[in-house]
């Protein structure tokens, strides 16, 4: 709004660029920005946002791109910053540049410029935007390297510009072990985020140079991760493995070694009579993983866990992780840091009471919440514990589900959204016993019921523990000695049900 007015009124405050002309060429002028800025807010509606990610020894970084007449735009500033010392200053039409000690001189509406007191042409017209200068992301290969910034590789269609000897390459194969696991081995440490759908892992490589030095198909001899494709677009790199089961990603090697397997699955701590046959979990949202098997409840005894031996004793899921930062603890603790940390002192002493423990996210990845639940059901453990942690209050909040409305049972299969529902009893048992538990460890903590996903995706007992501080300092919740006090009491609890239902004095 206010360039509107600049533009009818000839304020002189205006920003320098295209609205400096008169005329013919200032209503050109009017008209071709407007119709810039109404594309800008469709993009921004449709929450597509483009943007080029540039790759060098120096940093790696992304920015946003601008379309105007159908051509690309990047900011040259924002390019070359933090590559060197640079500077811009608009005088009338005229974009003065200066890049370490390179000067380049610009003409707002002019494909013809001048750097270093040579002409070049840009592939489209230099565009003026509220003091930025604006040169055609097309232009780029051909432009940084008379700024001295060289060798370039570009790969124009996903926008991703690689600077020297940037770049990371990978390879890909498949290990013998049980499961079967793709190994990914990389030349330097990378970060992705990573998320599932159904029949697929992806992993997105954004700040990461990642670069294909073979075929974008991998194919694998095995049938639950039969191939592997890579891709680029929108500024990243992007690897997506097909599977026909839940998959899961874990880091090792400082960063450099991804290794992509279904969760392997813990020996029985005890040899049990054969059970009847188990539910299948179905009705799953749409394009969700296959129906998965999860085991049948005991018909007696409804306050401990089911009877018919587990795989895994517990899954231990960190909430949130990888873009997906949860709550804003401190303007420096996003909550993902501190579940992830409570989760392993809770696998910790778990393990250390002879109890297998499977942990959903022991790194900071992305996690949907279908594979959450479709990894914890596909791992038949006794007891799904979800770790959050807040600022908000004091001390420690232990949660059970709730349920929404049932949907009709169909005979052997669990609907989707009300697995729990013949878990509740004995997840409120589970409430109960870490309350007592945390109370005497002369903890603050409550009993509530809340409709946190995944629970009721689960079949089988199931809570929620969240952390928040025991006083005043938020901090607090990240300390140490207080998680392993919490992940204490709780083990303690878990410890007592697994006795309990093994028929063992605790």
């Amino acid at each position: 709004m206010r360039w509107n007015k600049a533009f009818t009124q000839g304020d002189r405050n205006a920003p320098p660029g295209l609205f400096h002309a008169s005329g013919c060429v200032r209503k050109a002028a009017i008209k071709g920005l407007l119709a810039f800025l109404a594309f800008g807010i469709m993009v921004d509606a449709a929450g597509t946002e483009k943007k080029i990610s540039i790759y060098s020894p120096a940093s790696n970084y992304s920015l946003s791109v601008m379309d105007f007449n159908g051509i690309e735009y990047v900011g040259l500033l924002e390019v070359l910053e933090p590559l060197g010392t640079v500077s811009g200053k608009a005088q009338g039409r005229q974009w003065k540049f200066r890049f370490q000690r390179r000067e380049a001189e610009f003409t707002v509406g002019k494909a013809r410029c001048k750097i270093g007191g040579k002409d070049f042409d840009l592939s489209g017209n230099f565009l003026l935007q509220n003091g930025r200068g604006l040169v055609p992301v097309t232009s780029l290969s051909t432009l940084l390297p008379h700024f001295g910034v060289a060798p370039i590789t570009f790969h124009s269609s996903a926008r991703r510009l690689f600077v020297g000897n940037a770049g990371t390459q990978f390879t890909a194969e498949m290990s013998k072990s049980t499961p079967p696991a793709v190994v990914l081995n990389f030349s330097a440490p990378v970060s992705p985020s990573i998320s599932t759908e159904p029949g697929r892992l992806r992993m997105v490589f954004t700040r990461d140079p990642l670069a294909l030095g073979g075929p974008q198909t991998l194919n694998f001899p095995d049938k639950t991760i039969p191939s592997a494709t890579y891709d680029e677009s929108n500024g990243a790199a992007e690897i997506v493995f097909t599977s026909s089961a839940p998959l899961m990603a874990k880091f090792s090697n400082n960063g450099r070694t991804i290794t992509v397997a279904a969760p392997a699955q813990a020996t029985p701590q005890a040899q049990t009579p054969a059970a009847t046959p188990a539910p299948v979990v179905t009705n799953l949202p749409p394009g969700s993983p296959a129906a998965t098997p999860v085991p049948t409840p005991a018909p007696s005894n409804p306050t401990s866990i089911p009877a018919t031996a587990p795989r895994v004793f517990a899954v231990v899921d960190a909430s949130h992780g990888g873009d997906e930062r949860g709550a804003a603890l401190t303007d420096r603790l996003p909550e993902k840091d501190v579940t992830l940390a409570l989760a392993r002192q809770l696998r910790q002493e778990l393990q250390k009471r002879g109890l297998s423990v499977l942990m959903l996210r022991d790194a900071d990845l992305n996690l949907g919440l279908e594979q959450r639940a479709a990894t914890a059901n596909a791992a038949h453990p006794a007891i799904y514990v979800c770790v959050h942690a807040s600022s908000e209050g004091n001390g420690v909040r232990v949660y059970s589900p709730v349920l929404p409305p049932a949907t009709p049972n169909r005979g052997v299969f669990v609907p989707w959204d009300t697995a729990q529902a013949a878990q509740m009893t004995r997840s409120d048992d589970v409430v109960n016993r870490i309350y007592g538990e945390l109370q005497k460890r002369q903890l603050s903590v409550r009993t509530l019921s809340a409709p946190l996903r995944p629970l009721n995706n689960i079949a089988t007992p199931v809570v929620a523990i969240e952390i928040a501080p025991r006083g005043p300092d938020v901090l607090d919740v990240a300390s140490s000695s207080y998680e392993q006090m919490v992940a204490s009491g709780v083990a303690d609890a878990l410890w007592q049900l697994q006795a309990s239902r093994q028929g063992i004095q605790p």
